[in-house]
């Protein structure tokens, strides 16, 4: 298989793997490797491999923190690109963005409701804290 030297990346079949290397969801190829083989990242609703050919138009779910993105491949490329080229190679569906924006809402408000403390009480917070138990 050769490749073009035109760049035209539609007819080169691109792996997975590439793909999300390119489109800079991870750092490394191997960091996407591995989270593929792992089956965190699923390619059609299903587990697949490194090696998968990646498709026009195929959804994508990869793991993002604590969220998860949902994509559709909106364009192919072997080579890793600036961020802003990056983004127009992939479009996150709507539910996924809802989906992520919710997370982060109730994230956000179990963080203010944290029912441990910072810290130990010290010396001083012990005495106070028997002294009422205590009335």
């Amino acid at each position: 298989m050769s490749k073009n030297p035109k760049g035209d990346t539609n007819a080169v079949p691109v792996r997975l793997d590439k793909w999300l290397w390119a489109a800079r969801f991870f750092k490394t190829r191997s960091i996407a490797r591995d989270m593929v083989q792992s089956g965190k990242v699923q390619y059609n609703g299903q587990r697949s491999k490194p090696s998968k050919a990646v498709e026009i138009g195929a959804t994508v779910v990869i793991p993002s923190g604590y969220d998860s993105k949902e994509v559709i491949v909106e364009q192919l490329s072997e080579r890793r690109v600036s961020a802003t080229l990056a983004q127009l190679m992939y479009s996150e569906t709507d539910a996924s963005i809802a989906q992520r924006e919710k997370n982060a809402e109730a994230r956000k408000l179990s963080a203010f409701h944290s029912p441990r403390p910072d810290s130990r009480p010290d010396k001083k917070q012990r005495r106070k804290i028997i002294q009422f138990k205590q009335q």
